[in-house]
């Protein structure tokens, strides 16, 4: 079976609805996801650095092991997100 893992660094989603999405180690490297909807996305191992998740929607989104160095989560709703093991 193959393994497919998104590459979206420098990605513009700007208000994507990406509810249960599995992006888990997808590389969303400086992708722009201002006031996204990622409620129960998978974004475990994902590589979020410098990421801007400004005003996103991280409700209950899996985000163990994520790399998020330099990411903007400013005014981002993380209501039972799972961010353990994530850097920061």
């Amino acid at each position: 079976n193959a393994t497919l893992i998104a590459s979206l660094n420098n990605a513009t989603l700007t208000g994507a609805n990406l509810t249960n999405a599995n992006l888990g180690d997808a590389d969303l490297t400086d992708a722009f996801l201002y006031g996204a909807d990622l409620t129960d996305a998978n974004l475990s191992d994902a590589h979020l650095d410098g990421a801007n998740l400004s005003f996103a929607v991280l409700t209950g989104a899996d985000l163990t092991g994520a790399v998020l160095t330099g990411a903007d989560l400013s005014g981002a709703n993380p209501t039972k997100a799972d961010l353990a093991g994530a850097t920061r």
